[in-house]
């Protein structure tokens, strides 16, 4: 029986990365775990080093990209609802943690991930998938949480919130600047700027980016690459498996590979 509250949440095992990311930011947190070699991280535009055993920690809607050497990881992406109910059930009050420390060198940190990594990917009892799940996630709250929101950061102006919803909405459609413009009753020129201040980023960038999140679901689901690059508005297949490449730096048919990566419903 699979845990409800890990549903659509992605798993990747990765054995020897040698690649480079694009700055890119995803919904979700990510948590992942250095295991041997070395991944050179660049974050809100700081370098950190992840070294063996150390564990990786990105907040929704930051920036991050970076390069490998030789790099066996495994991340996965939980949810801004799953981490803050797990706050709530420690602090009884409902807020989204916000960690400050993003590369960790905490030996017992790690090996709660590992062991709640290993009991997902190996699709064991509910219970047990969920008992490390809540270890280490409270490990990692208790210990590591410097602030708290309210909201989650994209969601403090009502333009911007009204725009990701409608990108969210219209994502498998060519969704042009005048309708987001229109959608948020702006002169285009104001909306890029209230958009790029407040995300860091570009439409564009944006739009792509939730597109290459929503492929890996896709995927996943077993679909196959024309068909995502099709639904997705990308120019071709060849287009699509290049930015892909280029965000997540592993060719999006590795998907397809179920023993290192997992949606799990």
């Amino acid at each position: 029986m699979k845990l409800k509250s890990l549903s659509n949440t992605f798993f990747e095992n990765v054995t020897n990365s040698h690649s480079e990311f694009k700055k890119h930011f995803h919904d979700t947190y990510t948590i992942g775990l250095t295991h041997e070699g070395l991944f050179k991280s660049i974050h809100e535009n700081n370098i950190n080093l992840s070294y063996k055993n150390s564990t990786k920690v990105i907040n929704p809607g930051e920036m991050h990209g970076g390069n490998s050497n030789s790099w066996k990881y495994t991340n996965f992406y939980p949810s801004i609802e799953l981490v803050s109910a797990i706050y709530e059930q420690i602090f009884f009050e409902k807020k989204i943690p916000i960690f400050t420390e993003h590369i960790i060198e905490d030996l017992n940190l790690y090996k709660l991930l590992y062991s709640f990594f290993l009991s997902a990917l190996k699709n064991e009892d509910e219970m047990i998938v969920e008992t490390y799940l809540i270890s280490s996630l409270s490990y990692l709250i208790k210990n590591y949480t410097f602030t708290t929101l309210k909201e989650p950061k994209f969601n403090n102006n009502i333009i911007l919130e009204n725009s990701i919803t409608y990108i969210k909405d219209c994502l498998e459609t060519n969704i042009s600047l005048d309708e987001l413009a229109l959608n948020s009753s702006l002169s285009k020129y104001h909306f890029l700027r209230i958009f790029k201040n407040s995300t860091g980023i570009t439409p564009h960038q944006y739009i792509l980016n939730q597109k290459i999140e929503r492929s890996k679901e896709l995927i996943l689901k077993g679909m196959n690459l024309s068909e995502v690059a099709f639904n997705l508005g990308f120019n071709d297949q060849s287009h699509f498996i290049k930015t892909f490449k280029k965000t997540y730096g592993y060719v999006p048919s590795q998907l397809k590979q179920k023993s290192n990566f997992l949606l799990y419903k």
